[in-house]
């Protein structure tokens, strides 16, 4: 009866330890979460972002599609002809001995220009063409900011959440280890039987396990993050503060 009562104890205990970590966690997340510091460091990390080498590529098509509708609306030249000949007699007149060395023959020369029937319909169309491919890049790259944006914003959350969780995995697995380390000195001192040991053994060892997933998780998260905004998340966070 009182090695029944003992095991009772511990395991209320423990659960009694996990709900009061868990509440905690949940407190303190949200508490993190909802100050206006944090918000800081997240238009701060979409402002690194958003010189990912990525989105400087989408600014630059941008560019280049203002570039065309500049070049297009002075390309209506390029659909006008002109053309040009000499008279050969001109180059080369006959020689003056003879009957017909006085004779001309006109034109000397002749200038043409020859003008499409479409021209300004052709060049209406060719910038209005121009500027709708100009619109695209811009809407693309304005797409392609929302996407940053929430990328980082999501992959920030994230990052909060897998601390959290170490953090309150780091309690329960120390509180575990405790209640382990005491099994492991009931069981020498003969107040429980080895099955009981063995189970809070496991019980440790897959807290511990639980641990070392969440923290590679964060490091995850961490190495996510700096790959977007290209610079270590600590530092950002340490000069916000």
């Amino acid at each position: 009866m009182p090695t029944w009562n003992f095991r009772k104890m511990h395991r209320f205990l423990f659960v009694l330890l996990m709900v009061s970590n868990v509440a905690l966690a949940q407190s303190t997340y949200r508490l993190t979460t909802d100050t206006a510091k944090v918000m800081d460091i997240r238009e701060r990390l979409v402002q690194l972002a958003l010189q990912n080498p990525t989105y400087e590529m989408a600014d630059h098509a941008v560019m280049a599609a203002e570039y065309q509708v500049r070049l297009a609306k002075g390309n209506w030249l390029n659909v006008l002809v002109v053309a040009g000949n000499i008279n050969e007699f001109t180059i080369n007149p006959p020689s003056t001995s003879g009957t017909n060395g006085n004779q001309y023959f006109y034109p000397r020369y002749n200038v043409g220009l020859s003008i499409p029937m479409d021209i300004f319909s052709r060049q209406k169309n060719t910038v209005k063409i121009a500027k709708e491919n100009y619109m695209i890049a811009q809407a693309q790259k304005n797409d392609h900011f929302r996407q940053i944006r929430a990328e980082v914003l999501t992959r920030y959350e994230d990052y909060l959440l897998d601390q959290q969780m170490l953090d309150l995995q780091q309690q329960v697995t120390q509180d575990v280890f405790t209640l382990y380390k005491r099994s492991e000195k009931d069981f020498q001192d003969g107040l429980i039987k080895l099955e009981e040991f063995d189970k809070s053994y496991q019980g440790w060892a897959g807290e511990q396990t639980k641990k070392l997933t969440l923290q590679r998780n964060l490091n995850v998260a961490r190495i996510e993050m700096e790959r977007i905004i290209g610079v270590k998340l600590e530092d950002v966070i340490r000069q916000m503060k």
